[in-house]
């Protein structure tokens, strides 16, 4: 199975199929509310408005497991989002990125692109970088900010 084959819930519950970001170049990024990498919502955002129109989505998994740092609800989430940095891109339901109940994307996705830990996630604000064929290019530590990565986003869409 590919990246086109799996899909995952948005914030509002409608199921959407990764097959719907073919020919798009896409960032899968697991995040946290309340974590010090939290800032990078707004350099994610900045990306987006930059890019969205030329073939780049970004894709926000909340997840809880690394430090208790999201732990309200989804529709909590959403807001903090939205009234902090603004997020336009699209923000899914809170999964679990590592262990027995991980999200099967993110089960793919560490698998494809193994990091520093395995193909364990180390921490809130890793980023999957997809090219517009479906393939996994790369993985970025939550260290690695997202502005960091542009060049190899503006190579991905051909700018």
């Amino acid at each position: 199975m590919g990246f086109y084959d799996y899909s995952a819930k948005l914030m509002s519950g409608q199921e959407v199929k990764m097959d719907a970001y073919r020919g798009k170049v896409v960032i899968v990024v697991n995040t946290a509310s309340k974590c010090g990498f939290t800032p990078q919502f707004a350099e994610l955002e900045e990306l987006y408005l930059k890019y969205g129109g030329q073939g780049l989505a970004i894709l926000g998994f909340p997840c809880n497991q690394f430090a208790n740092q999201d732990p309200g609800s989804n529709d909590e989430i959403q807001e903090f989002c939205q009234l902090n940095y603004g997020v336009t891109f699209e923000m899914f339901q809170k999964v679990d990125v590592n262990g027995p109940n991980a999200q099967p994307l993110f089960e793919y996705l560490r698998k494809a692109a193994k990091g520093s830990f395995g193909n364990k996630i180390k921490w809130n604000f890793t980023k999957f970088l997809i090219d517009r064929e479906g393939n996994v290019i790369d993985r970025y530590a939550s260290t690695v900010k997202p502005l960091e990565m542009e060049n190899k986003i503006k190579e991905l869409l051909g700018l």
